[in-house]
């Protein structure tokens, strides 16, 4: 990338930033794989939600998306062309154990296994990621996450990929984001499998939890290496709207439920005794069992932070009433306001991913970080090469490594960055319509044309390897 295309700061932000610190980029399965039913592959519940009327915009579905499957080498290549130092990808469940029973699928396994292989020879750290979103539809039939037996499925299949890769992968994260599983799929409906009910969002947490617990037991007792292990989870600040007392207590109930109900299980083993009291209010118990959290909170040695946005809460709704149709107080969601916004409509918050990543540093303190996904959807317009000069994006990526460095400057112990996404791709309920990617993907011909962002997110990491060699 040309010395003129970086930002003013850029200089001051790669010594900024700590020894070894890594920079890379991030994908998941469903989104970016394709060959939905090649090669043993079954459904999983996205599958099935994507045939949803409705569920999706425009009716898209993942049966194709960037058909990483047959292009892998190619995209290997690119990333590594571009200087990337790290890939964070997932393995698809029903690739991998059709069914979400039984032996792993020979062929599922092997292109996990040639994936690796081409990250290592090309000097590509491989940090995995075995759950992101695609449940086998199986298991959904048999109850899915709100029901106990899935934990318990989840750490046969982890222990199938660990016995495969364990071998040359050292980065390993159980699962991506269970809010979005749980509460998006769950209770809010927006996600797959669709559903509506409190009472399963919050028996799909635990049970998550649950299966991270136990995937973290299997891998810690047959790991043949080092072994880096993480969880990952979406997370924001919650501020209250305004200084009364409404508005402060709906900032606690949202902190309860979007931050802590996250973390305090995994890093201090137990749930928020205020979380559980708000829970019984609405008649919903977390299903915890002896030994649960024992398990749960089997030590990581790293935690995964995904950030987007954060909201302010409010105590009120609309019309200003603090009580629900149920008598129970009102938490709502609120923009900030007076701040750029991405193509999705979501605030560009830097300063607030700082104030994250210290806020877990005071809180849990001798957690090392890493951030798995940060990124941002434009209105990419390429020209007659396809290149795309996306220099908000651009912006966006270089503003929040500087808020991650300033993060690190105050004391917080982040080791890295990777960036959402590596290729456009199919974005959940959005469907193809909302590009993330810093590379561009023309879904009719699947030709891939590097970003601007691309050029400068290599470019960072290719300067921070000449400062300080990354680590294996």
């Amino acid at each position: 990338m040309p010395a003129h295309d970086r930002f003013p700061d850029d200089d001051a932000l790669i010594d900024r930033l700590p020894p070894g610190f890594r920079v890379g980029a991030a994908t998941s399965a469903y989104q970016i794989e394709g060959a939905a039913a090649e090669d043993g592959r079954t459904p999983s519940i996205w599958d099935t939600f994507c045939r949803v009327p409705g569920a999706v915009d425009n009716g898209d579905t993942g049966d194709t998306a960037c058909d990483h499957y047959h292009r892998m080498p190619e995209d290997v290549a690119l990333m590594a062309g571009l200087g990337l130092d790290a890939y964070r990808f997932s393995v698809s469940w029903p690739r991998v154990q059709p069914g979400g029973r039984g032996p792993a699928n020979p062929k599922g396994l092997a292109f996990y296994d040639r994936l690796v292989d081409e990250l290592l020879a090309r000097d590509v750290t491989p940090w995995l990621t075995l759950y992101h979103w695609d449940l086998p539809q199986e298991l959904q039939d048999a109850g899915g996450w709100p029901a106990r037996d899935t934990a318990h499925r989840f750490a046969d299949y982890a222990a199938l990929v660990h016995d495969r890769l364990g071998d040359r992968v050292t980065h390993w994260t159980t699962l991506n984001e269970p809010f979005c599983s749980a509460v998006l799929g769950h209770v809010e409906g927006v996600h797959a499998p669709g559903g509506r009910s409190l009472a399963d969002g919050v028996a799909a947490v635990h049970h998550l939890h649950l299966a991270h617990g136990l995937a973290a037991r299997r891998l810690r007792a047959d790991a043949r290496r080092p072994l880096d292990l993480a969880v990952t989870h979406l997370l924001g600040t919650s501020a209250p709207a305004g200084d009364g007392t409404a508005d402060r207590d709906a900032a606690r109930r949202a902190d309860a439920f979007g931050f802590r109900f996250y973390l305090d299980p995994i890093l201090r083993g137990a749930y928020p005794d205020d979380l559980v009291a708000d829970l019984a209010a609405h008649g919903v118990e977390i299903p915890v069992r002896d030994g649960d959290l024992a398990a749960i909170a089997t030590p990581i040695d790293t935690l995964g932070v995904n950030y987007y946005r954060s909201m302010r809460s409010s105590g009120t709704d609309e019309s200003g009433a603090t009580t629900d149709a149920q008598g129970l107080p009102v938490t709502r969601g609120l923009p900030h306001g007076g701040l750029p916004v991405t193509g999705l409509g979501w605030e560009v918050m830097p300063h607030d991913l700082t104030a994250l990543l210290l806020r877990i540093a005071r809180d849990y303190p001798g957690t090392p970080m890493l951030i798995t996904e940060n990124g941002a959807a434009y209105e990419d317009v390429p020209d007659a090469d396809g290149h795309v000069d996306d220099a908000e994006r651009t912006a966006y990526l270089s503003a929040h490594l500087a808020a991650v460095a300033r993060a690190c400057e105050a004391g917080a112990d982040v080791r890295g960055y990777l960036a959402w996404s590596l290729l456009d791709n199919f974005e959940w309920a959005y469907g193809y319509a909302q590009r993330f990617g810093i590379v561009r993907v023309d879904y009719a011909t699947q030709a891939r044309v590097p970003k601007r962002s691309a050029h400068w997110l290599g470019d960072t990491a290719r300067r921070l390897r000449e400062r300080t060699p990354a680590p294996a």
